[in-house]
């Protein structure tokens, strides 16, 4: 299970996924989709999309990985989990072909998702990649359309080690005659996006050169607003958008981008637009990114886990006002965290810990190589000794950060 172990569950390989969904009966024929592979924010950006649709009026599925606290989050339908029930028959259903197929995790959990959207009679559904692209297992899809948020480096060991490497995996899943969003410009991906496009002949279009948004200075904690604009023009006004990630800015480009281009196949109005994403988190269940756990303290946990994610959180982070700064942090052993602890701000407070997984990176060696790039603080023994000791030491006036790892996250949530 590639959540816990890393690269030992990873099959670069889409023979398997052929298997199971042809003795599935090749479920992904059954409903319409949108299909969103990125290094960094292909997670908000499906679950931005699935409200907006949901709110149009459209019975929508979601398939997002990893999960945070229960595996269902990786499977809702109008943003209620698969139930119990539904993943336990399943399985009993087909264990055995499973067993002999030898699928991987996340090949069985592509299997149920598309079942049960097939079942379930979904108008639409949205389907993030797992890791890559092109051999991911959620790339048997033909969808409606299919978007690529950014390329940065991630997963370098199985995508390449350039970003052109990177966006060639990524712009595997570009289809024929299917359109695309690259929700961002890049002089290094640009090139590879249009050859593989051109070479599909799927209309491309770049997000962020059609659309923009400003950020509002409004009062209140629960929503950052937005003007969004396309071709220079007001298209919404005032949006409230209840995920405060400075780095929304550039998902929400990217979705507003992405569903004006599924006008043909979705009527979505500018008000199911507004209404959507001023109700994202409460539609579909999204968490974890710069989500506020409190305050007086300030308590902010993100997901953020690779360089280029980190960097912006951070960036939000040395902009709010604080006393002292308290950072919980653990990360997983096959990052490139030299980069990434790079990246973390010399006058806060470390405390450092493992998540509760096989794959994280021991305490104790986080704190070793942090200390050498001139991070200060404790390695503890677990996750929770960690918050505790930072939600012991911290003033009220304080903030305490959270991340590195979503495996992190997941346990403080």
């Amino acid at each position: 299970m590639y959540q816990r172990i890393g690269a030992a569950a990873y099959k670069a390989d889409l023979q398997n996924t052929v298997k199971l969904l042809n003795l599935l009966d090749n479920p992904q024929h059954s409903f319409r989709s949108v299909h969103i592979a990125g290094t960094n924010g292909k997670g908000s950006v499906s679950h931005m999309i699935a409200a907006v649709l949901q709110e149009a009026g459209f019975k929508t599925g979601l398939y997002t990985s990893p999960h945070l606290k229960d595996f269902r989050e990786r499977i809702r339908i109008n943003g209620q989990m698969i139930s119990e029930e539904a993943v336990v028959v399943f399985v009993e259903q087909h264990k055995n072909a499973f067993e002999q197929m030898e699928l991987s995790f996340f090949e069985m959990t592509v299997g149920l998702a598309f079942d049960y959207f097939r079942s379930e009679k979904v108008d639409v559904a949205v389907v993030e990649t797992g890791m890559g692209g092109r051999l991911d297992s959620t790339n048997l899809l033909l969808p409606e359309l299919s978007i690529i948020t950014n390329i940065g480096f991630d997963h370098m060991q199985f995508l390449g080690n350039t970003l052109e490497q990177i966006a060639t995996e990524k712009a595997g899943i570009i289809k024929k005659g299917v359109p695309v969003v690259i929700g961002e410009t890049h002089d290094k991906t640009k090139a590879v996006f249009e050859q593989r496009a051109a070479e599909m002949d799927s209309p491309i279009v770049f997000a962020d050169k059609h659309f923009d948004v400003s950020r509002l200075n409004r009062p209140g904690n629960e929503f950052q607003y937005f003007d969004v604009w396309k071709e220079s023009r007001l298209f919404i006004e005032n949006l409230p958008l209840p995920l405060l990630g400075h780095y929304q800015e550039r998902n929400l480009v990217t979705a507003v981008c992405a569903l004006d281009q599924l006008q043909n196949a979705f009527q979505v109005t500018n008000a199911d637009l507004y209404e959507g994403l001023s109700r994202v988190s409460q539609m579909t269940g999204l968490s974890g990114r710069w989500q506020v756990l409190g305050r007086n303290p300030l308590v902010v946990a993100d997901t953020a886990h690779n360089a280029e994610g980190i960097s912006w959180v951070i960036r939000q982070v040395m902009q709010q006002i604080y006393n002292k700064l308290h950072i919980v942090l653990g990360v997983v052993q096959d990052k490139n965290i030299d980069t990434m602890l790079q990246q973390l701000p010399r006058n806060a407070t470390y405390y450092f810990c493992k998540a509760d997984i096989p794959r994280a990176l021991d305490a104790a060696i986080l704190s070793e190589v942090a200390f050498g790039i001139g991070l200060r603080g404790e390695a503890y023994s677990s996750v929770y000794a960690a918050y505790q000791s930072a939600r012991n030491n911290a003033g009220f006036d304080d903030m305490i950060f959270v991340g590195g790892s979503t495996f992190v996250v997941a346990e403080v949530l």
